[in-house]
């Protein structure tokens, strides 16, 4: 997907991607490729910066772990974090179907 159509749902996507426990960045991007289908192949470049920037703002926390002799840092959503999404996915609805009304059917 183009970088300009994912401009403004990154942070919603990301949010969702923790709401089935701590990750590892890789394993987030892993998790948005695998349940986009492949739509949401984004570069570590592209997703580190954004967890970063959402642990800074509150909506997630970190730690790091180490796992097979490696040491990862883990994300997780705050309280703050799981109600910014719920507030995100509720205007994420509205939006879309707001968007598919107008376009109509794909017929």
């Amino acid at each position: 997907m183009k970088g300009e159509a994912l401009k403004g749902h990154l942070d919603m996507l990301l949010l969702a991607a923790l709401t089935t426990g701590a990750a590892h960045g890789y394993a987030i991007i892993t998790a948005l490729r695998e349940r986009s289908g492949g739509t949401f192949d984004l570069p570590e470049g592209t997703i580190y910066p954004a967890l970063h920037r959402l642990e800074q703002s509150g909506l997630l926390w970190s730690s790091w772990n180490v796992v097979g002799g490696r040491r990862r840092r883990v994300y997780e959503l705050t309280k703050r974090g799981r109600t910014v999404l719920a507030e995100q996915r509720e205007a994420w609805w509205a939006f879309s179907g707001a968007v598919k009304a107008v376009l109509g059917s794909a017929t």
